[in-house]
């Protein structure tokens, strides 16, 4: 019988299941994998910091599109329902997650408030929550030919090029957003947002609901001593900065919701994407009933 694979999301929930021993307590085989959420793609990965940050034009919808290898992993809710209703995977629909984000400025940036960010570009994750999130907190505020998105990558990428000042603002969640905040960085535009879960084609239900029983007992533990736990946030940034970093400073970062995401969040969100014509294919046609695993 083959491991239950799990692919994180840069939190801090499958660490402390996996410490607990919460996981084995639910009679789960299983290997955490590494987290697309904290790799790189862009420019994290360029060798010179005296190098712009290239653009690039793949995220996690492209991710989740090519196949995951997990049995459950994550991505922004906008990614995960346009990736269930094209048929690559079925979206999870009794629980989520949401995530404190924000697009920051340098300490020395002349943006003050949100509306300064018509001032420049903005450096997020294509078809990624650092993308839809950006929009749609920008759009309530700026004008569509005010909003100047730059793609560079995932977290770890707009982190570093963050740091070298190599982008006006970038949009950050996760350990990456309490990391710059520690460095002076200043929060323009609150940009928090939804999280969902998509299995595999071939995961097994009982298994999920396993793994979804393990994060909860983990989610009280989080929420009752978060300090005891923040030191895993270290796992998720590059060793390199460790030095930086105060995870006493941190907050508790993502946070599971055991609730329905129902048919009218799905559908809602959907009709978002194809009014902003935000992929330059067609939604998808597969309906909630198919595209959500909201039975049982």
């Amino acid at each position: 019988m083959k491991k239950f694979l799990i692919e994180p999301h840069g939190r801090l929930q499958e660490w402390v299941a996996d410490e607990k021993g919460y996981f084995k307590d639910e009679g789960l085989d299983y290997e955490l994998l590494n987290s697309y959420a904290t790799a790189a793609s862009g420019y994290a990965l360029v060798q010179s910091t005296e190098t712009a940050a290239p653009e690039v034009k793949r995220g996690a919808f492209e991710n989740m599109e090519r196949g995951r290898a997990a049995d459950i992993s994550c991505a922004c809710h906008w990614a995960v329902n346009r990736a269930s209703s094209t048929g690559h995977g079925q979206m999870w629909g009794h629980a989520y997650s949401v995530t404190p984000s924000a697009i920051v400025v340098p300490p020395e940036s002349p943006i003050k408030k949100s509306r300064d960010l018509a001032q420049g570009e903005v450096g997020v994750g294509y078809h990624s929550g650092s993308y839809f999130s950006a929009i749609q907190a920008l759009e309530k505020i700026l004008k569509p030919d005010e909003i100047k998105l730059r793609f560079i990558g995932q977290p770890q990428d707009r982190l570093a090029a963050l740091l070298d000042r190599k982008v006006d603002a970038a949009n950050m969640f996760g350990a990456p957003l309490y990391m710059v905040e520690q460095q002076g960085f200043r929060k323009i535009l609150d940009t928090t947002f939804m999280i969902g879960f998509l299995l595999h084609p071939d995961a097994n239900v009982e298994d999920i609901k396993r793994y979804f029983r393990a994060l909860q007992r983990a989610q009280r533990d989080i929420d009752l001593e978060p300090e005891r736990y923040k030191h895993y946030f270290l796992k998720e940034l590059p060793e390199k900065y460790h030095r930086m970093i105060d995870v006493s400073g941190f907050g508790p970062g993502e946070r599971l919701v055991f609730e329905p995401y129902t048919r009218e969040m799905f559908e809602q969100t959907h009709r978002w994407m194809e009014n902003e014509k935000l992929f330059s294919e067609e939604m998808g046609t597969r309906d909630y009933d198919r595209s959500v695993a909201a039975q049982g």
